[in-house]
């Protein structure tokens, strides 16, 4: 049969796989248009008519993986909570089409994987390439606005419940650990070269090291946040999502590193544990010294050697022994840079584990180690798909991809989209429909033949339609 087609149609492998493509989709599309209007048939004659009262029937699209499906569906005449006249369509409540629009959530799923790794246009041509739909980068753009908006929705919720005693979370442990830092972004703009960068604010919180893990990288309880807020608004999301999960009067320690900043300082209690993130520390260090590489040399080892005194002195030291008036040299004016921000933050320069706290044993499978993640947590989540190749960002537009992407990361962006596409839930017989498309022979129903057999055979407008040589043999192959 095969080799009939191809001798007959004269047509490749890779044409032959397009058309079957190609005839499946339209095929699913046919049928989910059946599926769908056969529901709204059920809910039309089961509804309560003195409260929804017919008004026809309206036309839409939903977008789904297989192409656009185009249908018919009642809507009715009602009455709102205080008794104003409104008009709803009781298909779309049903199956939750509000929820992400009208986007089936197997499409907003394959958008939102696309887009999360790839640029808009980049994605808009992968999905038109290799699934049944075809969409433009306006299309996974709003996706990305919309999720990023109902995600930011949560967050809201989650602080609302906080700040009403409400929160939920009941996981004890003893200790929590927290890393932020900023990413800073080119902004979109006319004068796009003289808008200045912006922060977008990360954070990373987890319970510890997996004692197993080799690689000494493997995080327990991992959990990042993103965002472009205010750093006010920013902890308090921070803070939100940490006691949706924990029991947060248990926990007895708080270590958290950060790279000194006062927004990422300011808003802890005063006995969590700060140490200043020693990445950042040997990054200033090789940028204000840069000129003396000497000097940059004997403050790196006195660093590694934990002789924290000393390396301050010797800063000191050496700042007075470089000032000059040749308003060129800036080695005296670096070094005492260097100096402040490692005087300022002097309690977090020794790590949390030779300070003498004592914490209590790691949970089972777990250990405590060095920290220091949050630099490769920033590349992973954000940086990969946000910097680099003149990327450049409005803030809503970045503050809704990090919404996206940290979602991902947390292994909790299908259930966000599950959540406002959740539906497709159907009354109709989903087993007969099952059963019908794993059957050989088309079952009868009322005696008035099956409809979802119908599509299957091909009783569809396509086959009605003027037939080309490869459609005709298309059909004898299936039939």
């Amino acid at each position: 049969m095969m080799k009939s087609i191809v001798e007959e149609s004269q047509i490749t492998f890779k044409e032959l796989e397009q058309k079957i493509f190609a005839y499946v989709c339209e095929t699913a599309v046919e049928m989910t248009r059946i599926i769908l209007e056969d529901y709204d048939k059920e809910i039309h004659a089961d509804r309560d008519r003195s409260q929804y009262r017919d008004k026809g029937k309206r036309t839409t699209t939903i977008k789904t993986v297989y192409g656009d499906v185009t249908y018919e569906r009642y809507v009715y005449q009602t009455m709102d909570e205080e008794g104003h006249r409104a008009f709803v369509y009781l298909l779309d409540e049903a199956v939750n089409m509000d929820k992400i629009g009208l986007i089936s959530t197997n499409l907003a799923e394959k958008i939102a994987s696309c887009v999360t790794e790839n640029p808009y246009r980049v994605t808009a041509d992968i999905i038109s390439n290799t699934s049944g739909q075809k969409i433009s980068h306006g299309g996974a753009w709003k996706l990305v606005q919309k999720l990023g908006e109902r995600v930011s929705m949560e967050e809201e919720l989650l602080v609302k419940q906080m700040n009403a005693d409400k929160a939920e979370g009941s996981r004890e442990i003893k200790v929590l650990f927290e890393e932020m830092d900023g990413v800073w972004l080119r902004m979109q703009g006319k004068d796009h070269k003289s808008i200045p960068k912006q922060e977008m604010k990360v954070a990373t919180v987890y319970e510890g090291w997996d004692k197993e893990d080799r690689t000494g990288s493997r995080l327990c309880g991992k959990k990042v946040i993103a965002g472009m807020e205010k750093s006010s608004e920013f902890h308090e999301k921070r803070e939100a999502q940490i006691r949706s999960i924990y029991n947060a009067d248990e926990i007895e320690y708080r270590i958290l590193n950060g790279d000194g900043g006062s927004w990422i300082k300011d808003p802890y209690e005063p006995d969590t544990v700060f140490q200043l993130d020693r990445f950042h520390i040997r990054q200033e260090i090789k940028r204000k010294l840069n000129q003396d590489k000497e000097a940059s040399k004997a403050v790196e080892g006195l660093f590694e050697a934990e002789r924290m005194e000393e390396m301050l002195s010797y800063i000191r030291i050496y700042a007075d022994s470089v000032e000059t008036d040749d308003e060129k040299d800036k080695r005296a004016k670096k070094a005492w840079e260097l100096y402040q921000y490692l005087n300022n933050n002097k309690e977090g320069l020794m790590p949390y584990q030779k300070r003498g706290i004592s914490l209590p044993e790691a949970p089972e499978g777990m250990r405590y180690g060095n920290m220091g993640v949050q630099e490769n947590q920033n590349c992973t989540v954000i940086t990969m798909r946000m910097k680099g190749n003149r990327k450049r960002w409005s803030e809503k537009g970045a503050n809704n991809m990090a919404k996206v992407l940290y979602r991902k990361e947390n292994k909790e962006l299908w259930e966000t989209i599950n959540r406002y596409g959740e539906g497709l839930i159907f009354n109709i017989r989903m087993r007969e429909l099952l059963t019908t498309l794993s059957a050989a022979k088309a079952p009868k129903r009322d005696g008035k033949g099956n409809p979802y057999i119908d599509v299957i055979n091909m009783h569809v407008p396509m086959r009605d339609a003027v037939r080309t040589a490869s459609r005709r043999a298309f059909a004898k192959a299936l039939l």
